[in-house]
């Protein structure tokens, strides 16, 4: 059902036509807990429009980053939600402390700067919010990972696709 949802809305915000709203739309979506990659909507309008290409990241950047704060969001309403439910306030505290939290709570939000990381990067914006890090501080560390993630992968892409075209007799 979700797959079908998912291809039925991809489909309806099609490059070229779309352009910047789709990839806001598949930046912001992809880095919520949906396993999709927004890489390809952001090389993708790059290559048909050269001349976008900071306003792609810029845009790239933002919405992913709000999407991550949704996970964020996600991550302190389950804690809330928890803690609503739990009696023992001490029994909660023994079983929240497993190695990752702390290494977490020691780095603070600084840690959310991994938030481009796949795989890790999404749960790691719900335990940032697990653990009520300060929310403008883990934005402002993820917004900065995700944009340097999305410069250097684009140039990367760039670079093969380069590559590519010269090595089978293109221009």
């Amino acid at each position: 059902m979700w797959q079908s949802w998912l291809d039925a809305l991809l489909a309806a915000l099609a490059l070229p036509e779309y352009g910047l709203s789709t990839v806001f739309v598949v930046a912001f979506l992809s880095a919520t807990l949906l396993p999709m990659g927004s890489e390809p909507a952001v090389f993708g309008l790059i290559q048909l429009n050269p001349s976008l290409f900071w306003p792609t990241i810029v845009v790239a950047t933002v919405g992913n980053t709000l999407g991550g704060m949704v996970s964020w969001w996600m991550g302190a309403a389950a804690h809330r939600a928890v803690d609503a439910r739990r009696k023992d306030k001490q029994d909660q505290a023994a079983q929240s402390n497993p190695r990752v939290l702390r290494w977490l709570q020691r780095f603070g939000p600084k840690a959310c700067f991994l938030s481009f990381l796949p795989v890790v990067g999404d749960p790691l914006c719900a335990v940032a919010g697990w653990l009520r890090l300060p929310p403008l501080q883990c934005a402002a560390y993820m917004a900065v990972g995700k944009f340097l993630r999305y410069v250097v992968m684009t140039w990367l892409l760039m670079q093969a696709a380069e590559t590519g075209m010269q090595w089978w007799g293109g221009s």
